[in-house]
């Protein structure tokens, strides 16, 4: 299988420059890795001390990374750590501006035996830590095969990953090899020991962390105190089309709220057209005077949404008819109650589910639905009581970072 698996990422290795041609992602994925490994021996030859290596797939992985590398640097301020991406839609927004706590940004490679090893042996880790479940084969043979330590972190498994499939002996490899698996809930743990694989616990999701330092110190936006004053306020964050088909007709129905909308997506069109179905009155930020009297605000940037949180007196957020949920704990770390679309696989996002649970988040299957739950939330009981939920259960799993850096002290000397 080892053989099989080296033969199929060397074919797509190979094909990928053809495909670049007709692609402009596959070509933005191929040119941010053109000087890989220019780039990282630059940075190893000034930065010649051991290295911390955390590897997330993308954006959201590298949330669920910063409570870690926090708890890191906290403990030891002089270690250096140095933060791979696979996805550029994770690389591209994180290196136009400084990341607290980390020393180096880099793609990782493709997962050919030589460059993995090319790459592992250029960074030379003291140990290493994947987020969630971005697991290459041949870049962790590299490590182990120096003798490298190798972590997951805030790891959910379900039965219908490839871990547990047709060919799951060979992916499972992965796991069984880890140095300590760190999972979000008792399941993934259950699920492991299922298969022999018994160097796990449960810690928690570190997006918990991540959610409340980021409500302790939101950025500042005096333009949009200013534009809300006191109206009440609703955030979408993450919205797709899907999830505008419902909230358009809601929006219509609460002319005395402001809207506050960051798509997914910031090409202009699908923003232009909700504009033209609003019967309010709506702007993009990017061309938005604070003296306007519009209802609606479109965000057609990146790097806002976690912080306007903090001016949610409810939220929706989306995704979740379409690709997946996006992060509703974002949200619910303002202790902002937030509706969302119905998850098609629950086990995938354990966090909706439980947050109905707690009753402080809410999904919803059509505008009916939407409509019922936000007229809910009108009374101020049933908001109080949300609102209060959301707080206790953010309190309650923080710590997660904590424990993680401390097992991995115990078994590594850090």
């Amino acid at each position: 299988m080892k053989t099989i698996y080296g033969a199929v990422i060397w074919l797509i290795s190979g094909l990928l420059p053809l495909a670049a041609i007709f692609s402009h992602k596959l070509k933005h994925f191929l040119e941010g890795r053109e000087f890989l490994f220019q780039d990282l021996k630059k940075f190893k030859s000034t930065n010649p001390k051991p290295v911390i290596w955390v590897h997330a797939a993308s954006l959201g992985e590298y949330e669920m990374a910063r409570p870690i590398i926090s708890e890191i640097k906290e403990r030891r301020p002089l270690q250096p750590v140095v933060v791979s991406f696979f996805s550029p839609s994770g690389y591209d927004p994180s290196i136009k501006k400084s990341q607290p706590g980390v020393d180096f940004l880099t793609y990782l490679p493709l997962d050919r035996k030589k460059w993995a090893e090319e790459f592992v042996r250029i960074l030379n880790p003291k140990l290493a830590i994947f987020i969630k479940y971005d697991l290459w084969f041949f870049h962790l043979e590299a490590l182990k095969k120096r003798g490298i330590p190798y972590f997951l972190a805030s790891a959910n498994f379900r039965l219908d990953q490839s871990y547990f499939g047709l060919f799951g002996s060979f992916f499972r490899k992965n796991l069984e090899e880890m140095s300590w698996i760190f999972t979000q809930n008792e399941e993934s743990v259950s699920l492991l020991e299922r298969y022999g694989i018994r160097q796990a616990s449960r810690t928690g999701d570190t997006r918990f962390d991540r959610v409340a330092s980021q409500a302790q110190q939101p950025k500042s936006f005096p333009d949009l105190a200013a534009w809300i004053g006191l109206k009440p306020v609703v955030v979408v964050g993450s919205a797709w089309e899907e999830d505008m088909n419902l909230l358009i007709p809601l929006i219509n129905q609460w002319p005395d709220y402001r809207w506050i909308i960051a798509p997914h997506d910031l090409n202009p069109e699908p923003m232009d057209r909700w504009a033209t179905e609003l019967m309010l009155s709506s702007a993009k930020y990017s061309q938005w005077d604070p003296q306007s009297s519009n209802e609606v605000l479109f965000i057609d940037n990146i790097g806002m949404l976690s912080s306007l949180y903090q001016f949610a007196w409810v939220s929706y957020v989306g995704g979740a008819f379409g690709k997946g949920l996006h992060n509703i704990l974002e949200s619910l770390g303002f202790g902002v109650p937030v509706i969302f679309g119905k998850v098609k696989k629950a086990s995938k996002f354990p966090e909706a589910e439980e947050s109905e649970k707690q009753g402080c988040g809410f999904s919803v299957s059509n505008t009916e639905e939407l409509k019922w739950i936000f007229a809910q939330l009108q009374e101020p009981d049933f908001h109080k009581k949300a609102q209060e939920a959301a707080h206790n259960w953010v309190s309650a799993n923080q710590g997660a970072a904590k424990n993680i850096v401390s097992k991995i002290e115990e078994m590594t000397r850090l």
